[in-house]
């Protein structure tokens, strides 16, 4: 094996309900991340975003690690890691200051940036992301670049995202355990929005939603900025769950059934096809109709993606409200490992009644066999992250490759605070 990587390699790791994804991205001269490793194993001890058996995610996550420097033949010691739940929250601050010179120059920004973020929440949380959207200088609003203008008082718009202190340190403490440096949590839908839609979608407004096993995550954008974020502690696992159930199958098996022969919109099956179907307890296996698998899936699906309808419905409210841009003609784009299974296009497009697609991981390179599927976009997105971090070369900022209003305005685009 080599000796410990330097410089240009980066590594990201997705520490899911069901599966624990490493990979090793490699930083090339013209900016592309080319990904040289990947090791991913079945998740123990995770649900919902959260530990529930410290001992079991740090095996998991071992097993991992050990894959990925295996195939990358490298040594890992720090990585870019995920973070979900419904602790997860999302609020947006305003901060003001006068400017000091006759033009606005970066300490000014930087103050009224500070200012916005020290907004106090709760003793419990802490901030992950501050991620500015506008800047308004005097009476002119919407200025996305305001360095060089000229005025008397500027005020800034800023996005936190914050998460529950022990949360964060739980899931730090088993991937310490490793020995590995955490470099920076990373909220994993904004993760995933930033490997799988473009700076067009962003512009029109998009809903990303990334279904893993135990969690949702939302991450809503218009006008090129993140409006709002959140996650539904309910997701594929629920499905997986009733096929178990109106089967008699081991959960295992009813996941493997999900996967393989599982379609979300029960029409587009023949009744003529058939699935072998494992028991439990000894009893011989059984076949069964695809169709009948298919009228299990297919309700489970439209109730969740249901509410995450019911969420962006009230989210564009509170956005028109507040005079800010709510429509998403871009639309939907679904990601995550519970968005691979047939149909669910078709179906997601009758619940939203708006244009639907599947996101898989854009701008990477490399071993693409490994990563451009979508139960991938959060490990890759992380990757990119770790890109910015590195050209950026500042400890207390990674910013979001997707949010580029000018370069000036990346610096302050995702701010990750190092409080762990």
């Amino acid at each position: 094996m080599s000796k410990t990587p330097e410089g240009s390699i980066i590594v990201g790791l997705d520490i899911g309900t069901n599966k624990v994804s490493a990979l090793v991205g490699e930083v090339l001269p013209d900016g592309q991340v080319s990904v040289i490793g990947s090791g991913s194993c079945p998740s123990r001890g995770m649900d919902k975003g959260g530990v529930n058996d410290l001992e079991s995610v740090v095996k998991s996550v071992q097993r991992a690690i050990d894959q990925a420097e295996l195939m990358a033949e490298c040594t890992i010691t720090s990585v870019f890691i995920s973070l979900s739940g419904k602790h997860i929250a999302s609020q947006i601050e305003k901060g003001m200051g006068s400017i000091s010179e006759e033009e606005v120059t970066q300490d000014d920004m930087d103050s009224v940036i500070h200012t916005a973020k020290s907004v106090k929440i709760g003793d419990e949380q802490r901030t992950l992301h501050v991620i500015p959207q506008e800047f308004s200088i005097d009476v002119q609003k919407g200025i996305r670049n305001p360095i060089g203008l000229s005025g008397m008082r500027m005020e800034v718009s800023v996005h936190l995202i914050t998460c529950h202190n022990d949360m964060a340190r739980n899931i730090v403490k088993a991937v310490e355990r490793c020995g590995l440096k955490v470099e920076h949590i990373i909220f994993s839908g904004l993760a995933s929005s930033n490997a799988v839609i473009t700076e067009d979608e962003r512009d029109l407004g998009v809903c990303v939603v990334d279904i893993g096993a135990g969690t949702m995550d939302i991450a809503i954008w218009t006008d090129g900025s993140l409006r709002h974020a959140e996650v539904l502690p309910y997701a594929g696992n629920a499905v997986t769950s009733d096929i178990a159930y109106a089967f008699g199958t081991p959960f295992n098996d009813a996941e493997k059934l999900k996967v393989k022969y599982g379609c979300a919109i029960s029409e587009h099956i023949n009744r003529d096809e058939t699935v072998n179907v494992p028991s439990v307890g000894g009893r011989p296996s059984r076949s069964l109709q695809r169709r009948m698998l298919a009228e299990v899936i297919e309700p489970r699906y439209s109730e969740l993606l249901g509410l995450v309808n019911q969420r962006i419905v009230s989210i564009q409210d509170q956005l028109r409200a507040e005079g800010t841009k709510h429509h998403l003609a871009a639309g939907i784009v679904l990601t995550g490992g519970g968005s691979q299974i047939e149909g669910l296009v078709d179906c997601a497009e009758r619940v939203f009644q708006t244009q639907v697609r599947i996101g898989q991981p854009l701008e990477v390179t490399g071993l693409t066999d490994y990563v451009k599927e979508p139960y991938q976009a959060t490990a890759v997105g992380l990757l990119h992250y770790g890109k910015e971090s590195q050209l950026h070369d500042d400890e207390d900022y990674v910013p979001s490759k997707s949010q580029s209003f000018t370069t000036v305005i990346k610096k302050f685009k995702n701010w990750i605070l190092k409080e762990f």
